[in-house]
Order: structure tokens, then C-alpha cells, then sequence
């Protein structure tokens, strides 16, 4: 198939405008001395980490966050050189590829400091770390009984010329949820850790703990850095914190699919994989070339709402994995009409909150989740 064929039967279009829009807003939320991170990760949530990460420097972020080193590598091979931090290293991960590529590379634990240690020696380069706290998230992150001793070695390390420290963080547990008792308790933590660590001698250049949320609604969390990653892509961390437009951000991605087929079919006619949709009445239905295996959650089945024909309309039966149906109720619509799964909403679209509302999920997996049989189309570039 053509690319040309490819982008025709399904295509995720990607705004660069509207994220570059979303970079300006966000940093017109923190202070002028708060740095952005774009948080690019697991293909910039889907958007496609290289062009994401190129507008989002345009647009004034200073550095980008990755989880893994591979994702990290990938934007130095594409030419980015700003400042890239890398969260999620596992023993035996390319620690000496990260030093030479100039990395800020996260240690959370004793492991990982002696790993990195080690390839500091090989590569005869000292290494850039940033010290993780777990400060209650209870994932990555050094525990506070144990920060005193890592703190320790780094800054034996940082002696002995193997490795800058260059940043103290952490992450939050709830801050999409507003007034969780655990917020208050996770800054106060933080704010233990880091002075123990600057009391003790690091002397870092950034110290951040905000995400996503964090950045939108608490202020006080902001400290050198901020590390959007959602909210860049213009989708809401929660609609307990607030919508899109609630914060000047519009959402980055379009999914479209083109109707591949439409026919009529009679009263009582079975519809997708176990007739969990069985026509109440003589109708039309149309297929559009999109499943579970492009990212369309089969937990959506029968409740998936789509744009075809001027209408939003609900997926009818089960997503497969190559496709899905819809009842057109006898309208007017030709193979080759517009299937639009989310976007914007501005022309009555759904968004993807209204998938995640149907596949009893976070919007963050609806878009992070699109495959890469799905094309990208990037306007604005």
C-alpha cells in the first residue's frame, strides 16, 4: 500500500501549531524563572517524539523528559541537543551511549549509581545524574530511609570526578486530584529530601516534582522546572482538575478514518463478533478500517462514539482488531466519507475524553495508545 493509500484509509493528524500554542500557555503559567520540560515519552504519547519535541523547543521549552534511554538516544540521532532527562533505566541499560550523548540520567537507587559509575570510568567522562526521591508514589525513586546513603555516594562519586549532579526530583501520586491529603505530604517530603541532599552538598541545577497537574493548578510545586507531558498534547490530566479550554490548551490529534464500505441490511441482521448489535430495523451500515490493532479500545465496543455523515454516532457491536461498524440509519453516506473518532471537537467531534468515558480509561491511553499502522500527518510544521 502507498503511503499516499495508507493516509487515506487512517490517519492521526498531528497540530504542531496547537502544540506549540499549548507550550506558550503552559509557560505563561509558571514564572519567568520556571523552566518546561516537554515530556516526550512513548512516542511523544503517541504523537511522534522527534516533530513534537522540535516545536516544543520552538515554542520556548528549554528541556525534554524521556522514560526510557533508547527514547532518549533517538531524539540526540535525530540532532536535538537540548537538554534531555531520562527517568526509567534498568541494569544493563546503554549508560555509556547516555554519558556520551550528554544525557541527564535519573538514579534512584544504589544499583544504578554504581552502574553509572562504572561506565563514567570507561568513558572517562563524568556522568549527569539526577537524584529521584519517592516521596510517596511509591514507583521509581529512592526511598526517604535510604536517600541519606545515596546522597552520600553520589557526592563521593562527584569527588572522585565521575559524576555531576545536576537535578533533584520527584513525582506525584494524586495531584489530579484536587485536595488529596497526599499532596500536601508529597511536597512536604520533598522539600525534607532536597534540603537534606543541598545540606549535605549537591548543589543542583534544576529541582522539580511538577507534572502535568501540578503544573495547571499548584503553584507551589513549580520550584526550577515544570514537566508537562499530557497538558502539551492538549489533553486534560483530569476533568477534576479542569478542561482543555478551562487552560487556553486545544487537543494536538485528529483520528480519522475514511468509510470503506457501506451497504443496507435488513431488521434482525447481526453486526461484528458475537451479534452484540442486532438491527432493530432495515439500515445501512458502514465499516471503517480501524480496530483494536490501530489503538481503538475494544473496551469501547457498542459505546464509542464517531462522526459520520454530520452525525455522532456509536460503534455498533465489537471493535475487531482491523475494524468496526456503525449504523447509518439509511443517511446519505458514500465510501470514502470522514470517520472521526476524536479531535478538537470543535465541529462536534469527539474528544478523547469521550473515548476514555467509553472505555472506562484516561485520555492519556486513548492517544498514547494509536499504532503505528496509523499515519501521522503533521500540519503547521
Amino acid at each position: 500500500m502507498s503511503e499516499t493509500a495508507q493516509t487515506l484509509r487512517a490517519r492521526a493528524e498531528i497540530d504542531l501549531g496547537a502544540l506549540r500554542a499549548n507550550v506558550r500557555a503552559l509557560r505563561g503559567r509558571v514564572g519567568p524563572d520556571v523552566q518546561v520540560m516537554g515530556v516526550v515519552k512513548a512516542d511523544a504519547y503517541g504523537h511522534g517524539a522527534v516533530p513534537c519535541a522540535r516545536a516544543a523547543l520552538e515554542a520556548g521549552a528549554t528541556w525534554l523528559g524521556t522514560a526510557t534511554p533508547h527514547e532518549a538516544l533517538a531524539l540526540r540521532a535525530a540532532g536535538i541537543d537540548a537538554p534531555v532527562l531520562c527517568w526509567l533505566w534498568t541494569p544493563g541499560d546503554p549508560w555509556d551511549d547516555g554519558i556520551r550523548a550528554g544525557l541527564d540520567m535519573t538514579v534512584s537507587g544504589l544499583w544504578a549509581l554504581r552502574e553509572v559509575t562504572e561506565a563514567a570510568r570507561r568513558t572517562a567522562q563524568p556522568a549527569r545524574v539526577q537524584l529521584k526521591a519517592d516521596t510517596g508514589l511509591g514507583r521509581n525513586g529512592c526511598q526517604p530511609a535510604d536517600w541519606q546513603r545515596l546522597v552520600g555516594e553520589a557526592l563521593a562519586a562527584r569527588a572522585a570526578g565521575l559524576v555531576e549532579v545536576t537535578g533533584v526530583w520527584s513525582h506525584f501520586a494524586c495531584a489530579d486530584e484536587p485536595g488529596h491529603p497526599s499532596i500536601g505530604a508529597q511536597l512536604e517530603t520533598f522539600q525534607e529530601m532536597l534540603g537534606y541532599a543541598e545540606k549535605a552538598g549537591v548543589e543542583p541545577e534544576v529541582r522539580h516534582m511538577a507534572n502535568s497537574p501540578a503544573t495547571l493548578t499548584l503553584p507551589e510545586t513549580h520550584f526550577d522546572l515544570v514537566r508537562p507531558g499530557i497538558a502539551m498534547y492538549g489533553v486534560s490530566p483530569s476533568p477534576e482538575v479542569g478542561t482543555p479550554a478551562d487552560f487556553g490548551l486545544r487537543p494536538v490529534m485528529r483520528l480519522v478514518g475514511s468509510v470503506a464500505l457501506v451497504k443496507d441490511v435488513p431488521a434482525g441482521h447481526g453486526v461484528s463478533y458475537g451479534h452484540h448489535y442486532v438491527t432493530e430495523r432495515a439500515t445501512s451500515l458502514g465499516l471503517v478500517p480501524l480496530g483494536y490493532a490501530d489503538g481503538v479500545p475494544r473496551h469501547a465496543s457498542g459505546r464509542g462514539p464517531v462522526l459520520v455523515g454530520g452525525k455522532v454516532r456509536t460503534v455498533a457491536g465489537r471493535v475487531a482488531m482491523d475494524q468496526f461498524v456503525v449504523d447509518l440509519e439509511g443517511d446519505d453516506v458514500e465510501p470514502g466519507a470522514q470517520a472521526v473518532l476524536f479531535g478538537a471537537g470543535d465541529h462536534g467531534e469527539p474528544t478523547a475524553e469521550d473515548w476514555a468515558r467509553a472505555a472506562d480509561t484516561i485520555a492519556y491511553e486513548i492517544v498514547t495508545r494509536i499504532g503505528s499502522r496509523v499515519s501521522r500527518v503533521y500540519l503547521n510544521e
